[in-house]
């Protein structure tokens, strides 16, 4: 259950500001700075910590943003945050220690598809609290999807979804820039006014559009990605297939975009999963451009590409996986999700 935090005076502390370095930003974030895209956030690592304000700026969503929160490896705790002071409720994690001036790690990142904005003026920390350096895993994950990716229809949104979970399972730094409703192709599709193969490169999601503060779009310097990604998983088509996408034409699209990615990095492993269909109450399943996916890869591979692997979903998801009304998987089909990619890097030679 969400914490509501209603707008206080911070008690008397340090006061961090938002260009402190040692304040380590994770996803995508605009210039005030404020985030975008489901998952986006900031780690701190600190010493001492008793006491955690957010001090939130006008660009916060309103009335408010749903933020996850952990602690040394806590479950995320879902708090309500507004524009105004919030205190940020510290509950101690499996790792945490009693022993003073000790560290402590907090997770803090945005959790829906949409309504996802907070605009990070300062923190306040208790006044004998003391930021150090964040020590990113060299293990980095970007996942790139649609709403089967972006935690769409979860209690606790991209927290509760597959990619997240991966993520977390390899105690990994993780993206997830996934849209609801996008296709792959850049065309209108359920109110997204770019494709993912247009939005993927901008510091904004979609929701741009819609806004009256911010209706316009800032490619993104992926020198902010740090680590830069390790693993690259891309899981879409769904939207591109129901806007009546050719094969030919969303094969094209596909592997001009994979062709982007593999410019920025070089020596990424990518993995690109098949669909896994939308399953039926009759125990049928919905496919979508069955056996492209397989061209997109050993095309790729036929080019010389190394570090590209097909990863077929087929039979992962069943219908008592997702929501009946909308066929998206559900918070225990989302678990079935990651423990099958799981199994599948284990077998493929990549383990938590």
């Amino acid at each position: 259950m969400a914490t509501t935090v209603s707008a206080i005076r911070p008690s008397p502390g340090v006061t961090i500001k938002n260009d402190h370095p040692l304040i380590y930003y994770h996803g995508r974030w605009d210039a005030s700075p404020g985030t975008w895209w489901a998952g986006s956030g900031f780690k701190l690592n600190v010493k001492n910590l008793r006491s955690l304000s957010l001090n939130l700026g006008e660009h916060t969503t309103s009335p408010f943003a749903a933020i996850g929160v952990s602690v040394d490896g806590s479950n995320f705790v879902t708090v309500n945050a507004s524009a105004g002071a919030n205190s940020i409720p510290i509950l101690p994690g499996p790792l945490s220690s009693s022993h003073t001036n000790a560290t402590s790690i907090v997770r803090i990142n945005v959790e829906g598809w949409q309504n996802n904005r907070i605009n990070l003026e300062s923190l306040v920390l208790n006044s004998d609290a003391s930021l150090l350096p964040y020590p990113p895993s060299k293990l980095s994950f970007q996942f790139i999807g649609d709403s089967l990716s972006a935690g769409q229809y979860l209690p606790q949104g991209v927290n509760q979804a597959w990619p997240f979970l991966v993520g977390e399972a390899f105690k990994a730094e993780h993206r997830v820039n996934a849209q609801p409703g996008a296709a792959l192709t850049d065309i209108l599709s359920y109110g997204n006014v770019h494709g993912v193969s247009y939005q993927y490169f901008k510091t904004e999601d979609t929701g741009f559009y819609y806004t009256t503060d911010h209706n316009f779009t800032t490619p993104w310097n992926f020198a902010h990605d740090h680590p830069a990604a390790t693993h690259i998983v891309i899981h879409i088509g769904a939207n591109d297939a129901s806007q009546g996408i050719s094969n030919e034409q969303f094969v094209q699209v596909y592997s001009d975009f994979i062709e982007r990615l593999r410019a920025l990095n070089p020596k990424a492993l990518i993995f690109v999963f098949t669909p896994w269909g939308w399953p039926n109450a009759d125990g049928s399943i919905g496919f979508y451009y069955p056996g492209q996916y397989e061209t997109i890869v050993n095309d790729r591979k036929a080019k010389g590409d190394k570090n590209i692997f097909l990863v077929d979903t087929t039979g992962w998801v069943s219908w008592a996986d997702v929501f009946p009304d909308n066929q998206h998987p559900n918070v225990a089909g989302h678990i079935k999700i990651a423990n099958e990619f799981l199994a599948w890097l284990a077998e493929w030679g990549l383990s938590p």
